[in-house]
């Protein structure tokens, strides 16, 4: 029986715009709005814009906190 540790597949770290706007559920218009505005942050590799998986959260905790603010 084969005891070693089964090789996992890197997660992705990178994002495309689309595939952001799609994890976040909201439109790839809506996505590159709030890149315009600054609510959602990306970093630039070359000619590519691409949304690291921390901004994608970081942008989740911004929507929560202004639901949780406008609740008051």
């Amino acid at each position: 029986m084969d005891t070693a540790p089964a090789a996992s597949t890197p997660q992705r770290r990178l994002h495309r715009v689309e595939a952001a706007a799609e994890a976040l559920g909201v439109k790839r218009s809506t996505a590159y709005e709030e890149i315009r505005l600054g609510r959602l942050r990306t970093v630039r590799i070359g000619r590519r814009r691409l949304v690291p998986t921390e901004y994608i959260d970081a942008y989740v905790e911004l929507l929560k906190n202004e639901a949780a603010q406008a609740g008051n």
